[in-house]
């Protein structure tokens, strides 16, 4: 029985080739649209999702865009549960042109890196970047994309810090993971500080966050209390919190734009699905006095339904199969011309588990009405019917 199912679902689809065909492509585009989507929500949370839970970030209560004293370092480094500190500051600099973005970072050369041990650098291009004030670290992806390499000077124009600024690539890091981020863009907070300091002398010795290691990652909520707790009622409060939540603070920004995203994959496969409901309405109604001679010989009436899903299913998980084998080379074409928005654009496993269960629910759902409307097929109006 199994066999003669089998049979049908593969032999059906090729009788009316044309259809068959328009229709694996309309799964496959969908399949395809869907699953790149979805990489495109995941590639919004990749941030979040690489956060280390033996990290907090600590910054001020009132928002991003105020500072904390660097005085703050040691008493945070004083806090019980504290393993070591760091802190940076958001340059946001101008490469030549406006469209030349990628995230810059004035940072402490002497801690930073540790707490960072997904940023793997060679030994002596750490050192070279400790003794140049000028010095700078940056990501593989963001070296081979501007063609730097060791011992360029590349320029700045401050935004935020006004004046321009001239940093010298001493070291370029890999990722110890493909989710590592390798866009982005390190030097000396001490060199940022001392021309702060000389310009500017009221906004010298702030930093925009601390970065604080744990000894013990389950201890996260206490510390960051503890660490609050230490500055309330002073003039800089501050807001600490584990690295995963900081960064999906950031996402909660453009949330409608994600949820848009999600909703626009869902109506794709929605549409996909009306369109393959039609193709086998079209393929049972064809098909009715085929029915009829199969329940004359005896054939169960959920035994012609089991057809005309096996038909469905066969055409929907050939074309989901097609589609996911294209998502991959797609996404890596498309992540390769967004790496400056998108760091980390990857095809995450659940995202083809994804994409299996649309292709089935697709093949299912379009044969729902069909696969009743051929049981309930009468015998003696079923031959009646001309072909």
């Amino acid at each position: 029985m199994l066999t003669l199912i089998l049979r049908f679902a593969i032999r059906n689809p090729l009788r009316h080739r044309l259809r068959t065909t328009l229709t694996l492509a309309g799964i496959v585009v969908a399949v395809l649209a869907f699953g790149l989507l979805r990489t495109v929500v995941s590639a919004w949370y990749a941030g979040a999702d690489a956060a280390s839970d033996k990290r907090l970030v600590s910054r001020s209560a009132i928002s991003l865009t105020f500072t904390l004293p660097l005085a703050y370092a040691e008493r945070i480094r004083g806090v019980e549960g504290v393993a070591d500190i760091s802190w940076a500051n958001w340059f946001g600099g101008v490469y030549f042109e406006p469209k030349n973005f990628f995230p810059q970072f004035a940072v402490d050369a002497n801690s930073y890196f540790r707490l960072y041990p997904e940023f793997v650098i060679a030994p002596e291009q750490l050192d070279a970047f400790k003794r140049d004030r000028r010095g700078a670290i940056v990501g593989r992806k963001l070296a081979n994309r501007y063609g730097w390499k060791l011992g360029d000077v590349v320029p700045l124009r401050g935004t935020i810090f006004a004046g321009n600024y001239e940093f010298i690539i001493r070291g370029i890091y890999d990722g110890a993971r493909s989710s590592t981020d390798q866009n982005q863009f390190f030097f000396q907070w001490d060199y940022l500080n001392e021309r702060i300091n000389q310009l500017f002398p009221k906004r010298g010795n702030q930093i925009g966050v601390f970065i604080i290691g744990l000894r013990d990652g389950r201890d996260a909520a206490a510390v960051s209390q503890r660490v609050d707790a230490e500055f309330r009622n002073s003039l800089a409060e501050t807001l600490t919190e584990t690295e995963k939540a900081f960064q999906l603070s950031f996402v909660a920004m453009t949330g409608t734009i994600v949820e848009a995203i999600k909703l626009v994959s869902y109506v794709i496969i929605l549409i996909i699905m009306a369109v393959m409901a039609n193709t086998m309405s079209m393929s049972a109604r064809e098909r009715t006095r085929e029915y009829a001679t199969l329940k004359a010989l005896g054939f169960r009436p959920w035994l012609v339904s089991a057809l005309v899903y096996a038909e469905s299913l066969a055409l929907a998980l050939v074309a989901g199969g097609l589609g996911i084998l294209a998502t991959g080379p797609v996404a890596r074409s498309v992540g390769s011309g967004l790496d400056n928005i998108f760091p980390v654009f990857e095809v995450a496993p659940v995202t083809v588990q994804q994409q299996w269960l649309a292709a089935l629910t697709i093949g299912i759902v379009a044969a729902s009405l069909p696969a009743l409307r051929a049981a309930k097929v009468k015998v003696v109006e079923g031959l009646r019917q001309v072909q």
